[in-house]
């Protein structure tokens, strides 16, 4: 297992008071997000459909300074399983102040030619529903409330190849958050999003989808890897920390003012 955070970019007690939801928290960004807000001295609540989150949830309480950490298993694919998150947070701490929706990535990677209609539907359920059914489930409570804030996890993939199906799914999120920050902003709800680019990352514990088969997708996946590095200024792959931090500081009460905004954290490839 990757090692606690060790805290080097904290800001102590930002999150005090807070009780913080990342959905796909087992792993990757989500992880290192939940990882973060818990050392700023957040409440944290992971959801994720691997069981894997509770022992993850458990690493990051006992590292946790001044934060806390607990897990709950759900399927964000679906408004039940959305649901069932909304109340495990609901159940712990009374309230969602502030829910970061991480959930979603691509599964596979081919031209669109050759995408069935299955794996478009796959792709769209996988990295739009979950934050649609994410956001839906929590405002009552953050409405009864009077207010909390909504990042989203979206992706500079909205312009690249191989990734049509989720580079729709992504453009949906944009809209969500751009639609909901104006819905909802006059009743204390701030929405807004970071838009990552490709991110080096440990090898996932619990695999998207089935894996390229064979030299033909094996080169489409490499395809995308060029793309994504020669589209990004810095010419390379962010680190988890370069993406945790602006999820971070949007998901903050220093981002007050910051609202219906997608921002590209994409070493200058906006999308």
């Amino acid at each position: 297992m990757p090692a606690p955070y060790a805290g080097q970019f904290t800001t102590p007690g930002r999150f005090a008071g807070k009780a913080v939801l990342v959905t796909g928290s087992a792993q990757g960004i989500g992880r290192r997000v939940a990882e973060r807000i818990a050392a700023e001295g957040g409440a944290v609540v992971l959801v994720d459909r691997a069981e894997l989150v509770h022992e993850v949830a458990r690493e990051i309480d006992a590292a946790a300074a001044g934060g806390s950490a607990t897990a709950a298993t759900a399927d964000l694919e679906t408004f039940e399983g959305a649901q069932q998150a909304v109340e495990a947070a609901l159940a712990a701490h009374g309230r969602v102040d502030v829910l970061v929706n991480n959930v979603g990535g691509a599964i596979w990677m081919r031209p669109f030619e050759t995408f069935g209609p299955e794996q478009i539907q796959k792709e769209i359920t996988r990295s739009l529903f979950p934050t649609l059914w994410m956001c839906r489930a929590v405002l009552p409570a953050m409405l009864e409330a009077g207010g909390g804030t909504i990042v989203n996890v979206s992706s500079n993939a909205t312009r690249g190849i191989h990734r049509v199906p989720y580079s729709a799914a992504k453009a949906g999120v944009n809209g969500i958050t751009q639609a909901l920050a104006m819905e909802t902003a006059g009743r204390g709800i701030r929405v807004v999003a970071t838009a990552p680019g490709g991110t080096e990352a440990p090898p996932r514990t619990v695999q998207r989808g089935p894996g390229p088969e064979g030299e033909r997708e094996e080169q489409w996946v490499r395809d995308v890897v060029e793309q994504v590095t020669e589209s990004s200024f810095l010419k390379r792959y962010a680190t988890l920390d370069e993406q945790a931090a602006p999820i971070v500081f949007l998901a903050s009460d220093e981002a007050s003012y910051v609202t219906g905004s997608v921002l590209p954290v994409a070493g200058g490839d906006l999308g």
